[in-house]
């Protein structure tokens, strides 16, 4: 897969792909990931990408100028398989059901809000989706690109070392977590400061411990996240 970002601060991303299973992934072209600046498509001398909202009010906005210019550039004969997300405050919430969904596009090129927002046309006639990755307001999208691309990215195939690893992630409803929380994890020593590890975990006993595993992940989600339980 192909993820391409558009931002106004690429150097943003030089760390947070640069390290663990993505970074791994992408060295063996696995993925690809292609960060743009923005203002590559600006033709002012000073690379103007935002402007006063109309109306009047605080902060500024993103021309849709610039975007359209940059989505249209990069994608010449866009497809079906291209697509264009916004991060913004505003957007539907991220999920792993939205995860896996994406996990089987072709392309997806994400668009980082910035300043008090982003012009409204983006949203209604650039962008496929416009998400967000949690009930609060972050300085920009680039914290929330890089949410997106690490989730997707490790549902793809031959990013993980176990291809069976994220089908027992937390929230992947895959018939081995319903969509609940993980299970809890222990691992050696068994006995750490006098807090021993469940001896069923122990025990070699697969069934036992898949018994276990499955009502600890029951327990820990009605503790933590009874949200997720089913109503």
């Amino acid at each position: 897969m192909i993820f391409h970002v558009l931002t106004i601060f690429p150097e943003f991303f030089e760390g947070p792909f640069a390290h663990g299973v993505v970074s791994r992934a992408r060295d063996a072209g696995v993925l690809d990931i292609r960060v743009h600046n923005l203002r590559d498509w600006t033709s002012d001398r000073h690379k103007t990408v935002d402007d006063r909202p109309f109306g009047g009010g605080e902060g500024m906005v993103l021309k849709p100028e610039p975007l359209f210019l940059a989505v249209e550039s990069i994608w010449p004969q866009r497809t079906v398989a291209q697509k264009v997300l916004l991060l913004s405050a505003q957007g539907r919430l991220f999920d792993q059901a939205m995860a896996n969904g994406l996990s089987h596009e072709g392309e997806l090129l994400l668009i980082c809000g910035r300043y008090e927002g982003v012009d409204e046309r983006v949203a209604t006639h650039l962008a496929d989706d416009e998400i967000s990755i949690g009930n609060y307001v972050l300085s920009g999208g680039e914290l929330a690109a890089a949410v997106v691309i690490d989730t997707v990215a490790r549902l793809l195939p031959g990013v993980l070392g176990n291809e069976t690893s994220a089908a027992f992630d937390s929230f992947q409803d895959s018939g081995h977590t319903e969509g609940l929380l993980d299970c809890p994890h222990w691992t050696r020593p068994a006995d750490f400061r006098g807090w021993k590890a469940p001896e069923v975990l122990l025990s070699g006993n697969h069934e036992e411990i898949r018994r276990f595993r499955g009502q600890a992940a029951r327990e820990k989600t009605a503790r933590l996240r009874p949200d997720l339980l089913p109503g």
